[in-house]
């Protein structure tokens, strides 16, 4: 992929560089063509300078010498040749036109003319004398629009000079810089779900490449991430849904091997506990796969104190619940969700308090702040992102919850940042101390 790019960028920059290059070329024979065209007309101005005071004043030889045109005539007012180059000598009159009455100079290309050998600008001029108006005649080579060949030779070979080195420079630069490309794709290549570890090679010498290295290897860095939480939440997910299938399993192949002996309504009240705990856990997995995929929220306006009163006064605890509830806190959400997060909240904190549970509701400028407190031994500094991790439960609170999923607090922070708020493990002067924003609403 990267040599056939190679190949068109260079195949591209050699036919602009071919199209510049002969609009330059153009416009240089164009002007090539001027000059030899100003320098013969200088010549034959020369030459004019030359020869028309010895008409007029004399002596006029029959043969002259001047170099700077290819022949020249003289012709009298009767037609008679009387001086001439000696390529023309003895020769009648090279050509047969003259100026009109309003100018004295006439220009046309014989070919060829009179007493020459092939194609000739001749020019004609008058020059008065008493008896009538002489003739002067020049022959002077015929000047192509490009010049000379010379020109055109000049104009090839620096349009092909400069197409060759352009073409070279960009292939061998484009070589260069799609080197460090052609390594992160190589090294791209190798990586794999056991191999992620690995990271792309980061080149200094060309900004965008190293921006884009950096770029991949943090999305690396991401995927490595994802890729080990999805290891341990699938084994987490394994083991926790395992642990009570296999007590049930070898409940009922107690049950089976001895039925007579078998208490029957205390075995299935345990396995009915069991198939609670397991749907538990696949609630919560089907909750945390809605969010994931981003299910829209149904919001709607919510006194958030009247929707934590309610709540609270329908469950029962076995701990004293203490609120401070400030009126008037309204949000845009979903009653059912931010309901969920509450339960999830104070079923943690029913677990590890030791007699007291506090809830408060208030407003701080444009945040709405809910509050669950707990009276027991908190969580450390240290383990207040990691609670919640999915299938994160801490080692003191695997000794006291042996029946939670240990996705509840996942579930609750995820609803939280679904409706642009924040769940977040706040100091506290005993007991943990969970704090949930979100935006307020207009009343």
């Amino acid at each position: 992929m990267t040599r056939a790019f190679r190949v068109r960028r260079t195949v591209a920059t050699a036919l602009v560089t071919t199209l510049v290059c002969v609009g330059v070329s153009v416009l240089f024979l164009l002007f090539a063509g001027y000059k030899e065209m100003d320098s013969v007309q200088a010549r034959a101005t020369m030459t004019w300078g030359h020869v028309v005071p010895l008409i007029r004043e004399g002596p006029l030889p029959k043969t002259l010498e001047d170099n700077s045109v290819n022949a020249v005539q003289v012709v009298d007012s009767h037609g008679h040749v009387v001086a001439a180059t000696p390529q023309l000598a003895g020769k009648g009159p090279m050509a047969d036109f003259h100026a009109d009455r309003a100018s004295v100079r006439a220009v046309r290309t014989l070919c060829p003319p009179a007493g020459l050998s092939g194609c000739a600008t001749v020019l004609s001029y008058k020059v008065y004398q008493p008896g009538g108006f002489w003739l002067l005649y020049m022959a002077l080579p015929v000047v192509a629009w490009y010049g000379s060949v010379t020109s055109i030779i000049t104009a090839v070979g620096v349009s092909l000079l400069v197409i060759s080195v352009l073409t070279a420079w960009t292939f061998r630069d484009l070589t260069k810089a799609l080197a460090p490309v052609n390594a992160i794709r190589s090294r791209m290549a190798e990586i794999t779900a056991t191999g992620l570890d690995r990271r792309v090679p980061v080149s200094t010498k060309y900004e965008e490449i190293q921006l884009l290295a950096e770029t991949v290897n943090a999305t690396l860095d991401r995927l490595e991430v994802a890729y080990q939480q999805l290891r341990r939440f699938t084994q987490d997910a394994s083991h926790d849904l395992r642990t009570p299938i296999t007590a049930m399993r070898a409940q009922l192949e107690e049950a089976l091997m001895h039925p007579d002996s078998t208490d029957w309504p205390t075995m299935s009240t345990e396995v009915l506990a069991g198939v609670e705990r397991l749907q538990a856990i696949v609630t919560d997995l089907l909750t945390l796969a809605r969010l994931d995929a981003r299910a829209p929220v149904d919001r709607a306006p919510t006194d958030l104190a009247a929707l934590v009163d309610g709540e609270l006064k329908r469950r029962a605890y076995r701990k004293k619940i203490v609120t401070e509830l400030a009126e008037h806190v309204r949000v845009d959400c979903d009653r059912l969700r931010i309901t969920r997060v509450l339960g999830n909240l104070l079923d943690n904190a029913e677990r590890h308090a030791r007699s007291q549970i506090t809830v408060r509701v208030r407003a701080d400028g444009t945040c709405a702040i809910l509050e669950v407190l707990d009276d027991g031994a908190g969580i450390a500094p240290e383990h207040r992102e990691i609670v919640f991790d999915r299938f994160t439960r801490l080692d003191a609170s695997r000794a006291r919850d042996a029946g939670g999923t240990g996705l509840g607090l996942s579930i609750a922070r995820e609803i939280a940042e679904a409706h642009g708020g924040s769940l977040t493990i706040q100091d506290s002067e005993r007991g943990a101390r969970f704090v949930l924003r979100l935006p307020t609403t207009a009343s």
